[in-house]
């Protein structure tokens, strides 16, 4: 393209694309469920960079016409030559990674966040995306609905999750995968609350088009079948309202969210969204194992991040170093986890607990690890006389007194048709169930926040085995009281006229308390029985929903633009940076944060 004629034919495509209308800012709105063109992308940017026309005169006017140039290239650069999943010419086994090798910005994790920052990025300089697992790509246990499980139970070395029990005794899994945790999750697409973006400090119009830019490509709306139908009735007759329809917006309520399965059931993930990025400014290595950051040191007033040491999957050594340039960083997008686990291997942390370790310090930073946090999730198994549909999370109940309300049904937890143990039901729990047990669903309570909090430590100085972490479930009692309300709402959900076909009479609910809380569910000690209040049983029945967050916070670890305070040219951007979990599910935002940031750094490269 001739970027210095931009202008032209930005608006010659606006005659000749016969573009949509703008969706409104709040977002919501219907989505056809079919594969996504090569086109789209070209055409959704283009569309969405007129929107910076105004932005672009006012810059004219006090830069110049240099920076109007600048900001063109920005916004049109390598669109043309978008790529389609899973032909990415950019990904590469790290393998065939050179020994030593030089780029404007090194991310360090390809996933939720790490996928749609590099393809951002790529469009006005050159980005190293280093993915300690594989392509998500050809493995239907995660790529099909009907298979959801199989990925969360496969224990093996090359599975793209991996295990990990925290001290609390909760079994939970980490990515290992190009697309992190949305090539493993259920699925549920909403976006934070507009109070959230506000105490963020976000911009909320750039937050709204990058939401906007991560749906065009991976959310969809979900077809409802008679149980998730049933838990929405079952909602506003529980009192949980309004009923605010389909909608990717947090309202109080009940509401239908979007999903990242479309209509065929074929899960679309973060490394979808590296179709936007621009080939020629982008490399991905993976089963590339990032052992520590390099920092320079000498004559400094604090250290400056300038590469990274990974090793890939025969072991062999690689260093990948910043160029020069003073805008030029390091991107630690490795997820809750993998990002304060490598700020410690790298020096970054307690210096006590480094030096016990035997780690250098580079900077003494006691907050690394702390204010780690997993949303509690409870929920009620309820067998049902008649087949369920096999569905994943679509319904969600928003409460007012803080806990969230979803459901799930069929036959899928299990582990997945393509399970090789199809009654071993190994996301949650540590030994075999009987595959009758899951002929029905559960409903589901997440507690918001949480207000409990722990903390991470390393084991090892190995970066591939996982650290130790405590999240202290229901330390603080109004987390426990949010549990049991959220268990008293799924109650009246259960006795509800709406839900009757989906329950066997003969089971109380006393019943099917008690059969929940005797599944091994976590590896706790059992106390509950129905003569025990409510508080017993969310204790006993602990599960993870996987939304877990912190060890890197906003505030303690790194500053509002995300830079780590006391470090030069580094930067952690996902979910370990959330002092709360967003929304009611977030991957969305964190899909979100990572376009925002990559238009937000890009933005000041181009001012500089």
């Amino acid at each position: 393209m001739d970027i210095c004629s931009c202008e032209v034919q930005l608006l010659g495509a606006f005659n000749q694309a016969q573009l949509p209308p703008l969706p409104p800012l709040a977002g919501g709105g219907k989505k056809e469920a079919v594969p996504v063109p090569v086109p789209v992308p070209v055409r959704y940017l283009t569309w969405l960079a007129a929107r910076q026309i105004g932005l672009l005169h006012t810059v004219t006017m006090s830069l110049g016409w240099w920076t109007l140039f600048a900001a063109g290239f920005l916004f049109f650069h390598g669109f043309a030559a978008t790529e389609t999943a899973p032909n990415y010419s950019f990904m590469h086994n790290a393998m065939s990674a050179p020994t030593l090798s030089y780029y404007d910005y090194i991310i360090v994790g390809g996933g939720t966040a790490g996928c749609p920052l590099a393809a951002t990025l790529s469009q006005n300089a050159t980005v190293l995306l280093l993915e300690r697992g594989g392509s998500p790509y050809g493995n239907p246990n995660i790529t099909k609905m009907t298979s959801f499980g199989s990925a969360l139970s496969d224990l093996s070395r090359s599975s793209p999750s991996q295990r990990f029990i925290s001290e609390d005794g909760v079994i939970n899994a980490r990515a290992r995968v190009l697309g992190g945790g949305s090539c493993l999750n259920a699925g549920f697409y909403t976006r934070a609350s507009t109070e959230y973006v506000k105490q963020a400090g976000w911009d909320g119009g750039l937050v709204n088009e990058s939401y906007q830019w991560v749906e065009k490509l991976v959310a969809f709306e979900p077809p409802l079948g008679q149980w998730q139908s049933a838990v929405r009735d079952g909602l506003l007759e529980a009192g949980v309202l309004p009923f605010n329809g389909f909608s990717y917006d947090h309202i109080y309520g009940t509401k239908v969210g979007g999903t990242i399965f479309d209509q065929q059931g074929n899960r679309h993930t973060a490394a979808d969204l590296l179709e936007y990025a621009n080939p020629s400014g982008l490399t991905v290595y993976l089963h590339a194992s990032v052992h520590k950051i390099l920092f320079a040191r000498k004559e400094r007033k604090m250290p400056k991040a300038r590469g990274v040491v990974f090793r890939d999957a025969k072991g062999a050594k690689h260093k990948a170093y910043l160029k020069k340039g003073l805008k030029n960083e390091i991107i630690i997008s490795a997820g809750a986890l993998g990002s304060p686990q490598l700020m410690m291997l790298s020096g970054v942390g307690p210096a006590q607990h480094l030096m016990s370790h035997n780690i250098r310090v580079v900077l003494d930073q006691p907050l690394v690890g702390q204010g780690m946090s997993d949303n509690p999730m409870n929920a009620v198994f309820i067998p049902s006389p008649i087949p369920v549909d096999v569905s994943l999370i679509q319904v969600v109940g928003i409460t007012h007194f803080g806990s969230y309300i979803e459901a799930a049904g069929g036959e899928n937890f299990a582990g997945g048709a393509s399970s090789p143990s199809p009654r071993d039901y190994g996301m949650f729990s540590p030994e075999a169930i009987e595959e009758t047990a899951f002929r029905g669903g559960f409903i589901l309570e997440k507690v918001t926040g949480p207000i409990s909090t722990g903390h991470l430590e390393l084991r090892t100085r190995n970066p591939n085995e996982n650290p130790s972490v405590t999240f202290n479930y229901f330390k603080d009692s109004r987390d426990l009281q949010r549990c049991v309300q959220g268990i008293q709402t799924i109650e009246k959900i259960v006795k509800s006229k709406a839900f009757a076909k989906f329950r066997y009479e003969f089971l109380s609910w006393a019943m099917l308390l008690n059969m929940t809380a005797n599944a091994p569910l976590n590896l706790l000690p059992k106390h509950y029985n129905p003569s025990m209040p409510l508080e017993v049983f969310c204790k006993d029945t602990v599960m993870t929903i996987w939304h877990y967050h912190g060890g890197c916070q906003v505030g303690k670890v790194v500053d509002p633009d995300y830079r780590v305070v006391g470090v030069d040219s580094l930067r952690v951007i996902d979910g370990s940076t959330f002092n709360h979990s967003p929304g009611t599910n977030p991957q969305a935002t964190v899909m979100m944060l990572g376009r925002y940031m990559g238009v937000k750094i890009l933005r000041e490269r181009v001012a500089n």
